[in-house]
């Protein structure tokens, strides 16, 4: 349909997606401004765990999601979904610094020594700043001039990191959690998922070499 087509969806499907991609984001602002104004929220009797929480869960599902772009697009048979790739991936980091700031800021009160203490102490911690720092490099170089500057097979090479940044993503939201629960299992299972559609494609690709 004439509707969906490339430049459509590039004029107004890409502000669409974004403004989207915020709601979380303003619905968190929202609550806090309530908060702090003293008026009804919707951020719970602990707010500074609320925010954090929030803040992550939705970085994971970005993260997923910009995971999932490329299988939808081979599923629909068409590239279009790939024009939102990026700005998904790049939300997907929007919301992982988000979710640092929030704790850095709310829990810790901007001590760096408690944080670095943090990282060194809790190994869920750990894991989280380790997918934090793999994923910076790939939020940079995530424009057209960083691919022509790094050459086309660097710059794949490095945004291959998400295969080990998503596993870590979800083992760090594993482990946060106490007790059993069903969500951090779900969000696995999505990850597995995807792996299994992508080492199918590349074994349908081997056989059709053979």
């Amino acid at each position: 349909m004439q509707i969906f087509s490339v430049p459509n969806l590039r004029r107004f499907g890409k502000p669409l997606v974004f403004a989207a991609c915020l709601i979380p984001f303003a619905w968190l602002a929202f609550n806090w401004w309530q908060a702090f104004a003293g008026a009804p929220h919707d951020l719970g009797f602990n707010p500074n765990e609320t925010s954090n929480r929030f803040s992550g869960d939705w970085a994971l599902r970005f993260l997923l999601i910009s995971l999932a772009v490329t299988p939808l697009s081979r599923v629909l048979k068409s590239p279009k979904p790939i024009l939102f790739r990026r700005m998904l991936g790049l939300f997907a980091y929007f919301y992982v610094c988000t979710h640092i700031l929030s704790y850095l800021w709310l829990d810790l009160l901007w001590d760096w020594a408690g944080l670095w203490a943090d990282i060194i102490k809790r190994v869920y911690i750990t894991v989280g700043m380790a997918a934090f720092l793999m994923l910076t490099p790939m939020a940079i170089t995530s424009t057209k001039g960083m691919i022509k500057r790094l050459g086309a097979k660097r710059w794949q090479r490095l945004h291959k990191l998400v295969y080990v940044i998503a596993p870590l993503a979800v083992i760090h939201f594993f482990m946060m959690r106490k007790g059993f629960q069903l969500e951090p299992l779900i969000y696995g299972a999505i990850y597995l998922g995807l792996m299994a559609l992508r080492w199918k494609r590349r074994g349908g690709k081997r056989v059709k070499a053979a």
